[in-house]
């Protein structure tokens, strides 16, 4: 070879190597927080249909997405490993909190939260109400763990990713990605105990879908969230404690005197039809009231709004209604708003804005 051919070639490389170094410069920057759940977890034998969540970190989880590198820089860090049937406070605010801190960094565009899908419409709730950032934040899970036949966290976590690098995605809150659905927080339900397709937003419908990494919107959330939202873990190390009680045929108030037995700062119902109860368990949810603790009427019927003063008289009772939110998400609206006040008016006010 002779020098000018060389001279030639390793311009070519150069520019080859300087070009490819600009593309990633110009690629957003994404973190993955892990948390555990059915994402990660592993079968104890091949085709076992038993698994342990939270079994493979979230490198592992990274390596079985290929292709995200070339829609985000992306950097993962291990904030649990547990199954979401046992998220907890703690878990809560080390994720609030470390979310938080990454969102503040100018480097940051988004992050993505892998998470069990048990619970994770609670956690995406309670970011909701305590991110302090318009920077998308995705939360992504699986309904069957990373060894089995054919999961679907891969293709999830590659979708989140996608969102989370998205400036779309920007002042949207809390958002959710499954099965190429896109969900805002305030809005998702789990519907399924199995199927991949469990998550559905049953009174304002999906947010958008996310598709091999292109993403579409079609409303935007109204209620008020992250940067506008009153709520901030700032000062707390727990939260009050709020308890579900559920109604059903012949239902007496045991269960509601036991949660008031327990220290309970606040009730939620999930009541039959619009809120609603038989009256001794009434009867015990207004006792609780008249002692100062809160009491909010939801439904466990699964889709609809309990309106004030329909089925029972709420400003006789001093109960609050719950709105659109199911008792799972009110009982963590609750949670947050008692570290404001325990007056029902202004609670009452929490739950018609938010």
């Amino acid at each position: 070879m002779n020098a000018s051919r060389f001279v030639r070639i390793s311009a070519c490389v150069l520019v080859a190597l300087c070009a490819g170094a600009a593309a990633a410069q110009d690629l957003p920057d994404v973190i993955i927080l892990a948390t555990g759940g059915t994402i990660a977890g592993a079968q104890p034998k091949e085709g076992d249909p038993g698994y342990k969540s939270g079994s493979l970190s979230v490198d592992s989880l990274i390596a079985a997405a290929p292709g995200m590198d070339k829609i985000a820089r992306i950097t993962g860090e291990q904030i649990a490993s547990i199954g979401s049937q046992d998220m907890n406070d703690a878990v809560w605010f080390k994720l609030a909190r470390r979310a938080n801190e990454l969102l503040a960094a100018p480097w940051v565009d988004g992050i993505v939260i892998t998470h069990g899908t048990d619970t994770l419409e609670e956690t995406a709730y309670f970011l909701d109400l305590v991110i302090k950032s318009d920077k998308p934040v995705v939360l992504v899970g699986s309904m069957r763990p990373a060894t089995s036949t054919s999961p679907d966290g891969p293709l999830n976590l590659y979708n989140g990713v996608a969102v989370a690098a998205d400036p779309m995605a920007k002042g949207l809150g809390v958002l959710v990605v499954s099965n190429d659905d896109l969900f805002a927080a305030r809005e998702i339900q789990k519907t399924n105990t199995t199927d991949v397709q469990t998550f559905v937003s049953p009174n304002r419908g999906q947010l958008g879908e996310a598709y091999y990494g292109k993403a579409w919107y079609f409303w935007k959330p109204t209620t008020v969230h992250t940067t506008a939202s009153e709520f901030s873990l700032d000062g707390l190390e727990t939260l009050p404690r709020v308890d579900i009680v559920y109604a059903h045929e012949n239902a007496d108030g045991m269960m509601v005197e036991a949660a008031v037995a327990a220290g309970a700062k606040g009730i939620v119902l999930a009541g039959v039809g619009d809120g609603n109860a038989t009256a001794a368990m009434v009867d015990a949810l207004a006792a609780a009231a008249a002692k100062g603790i809160v009491v909010v009427r939801s439904t466990r019927v699964g889709s609809g709004i309990v309106r004030r003063n329909i089925e029972l008289n709420d400003d006789k009772l001093g109960f609050v209604a719950a709105l659109e939110l199911n008792p799972q998400k009110a009982r963590v609206l609750l949670r947050l708003a008692l570290t404001k006040t325990s007056d029902a008016k202004k609670i009452q006010g929490y739950f018609d804005r938010y």
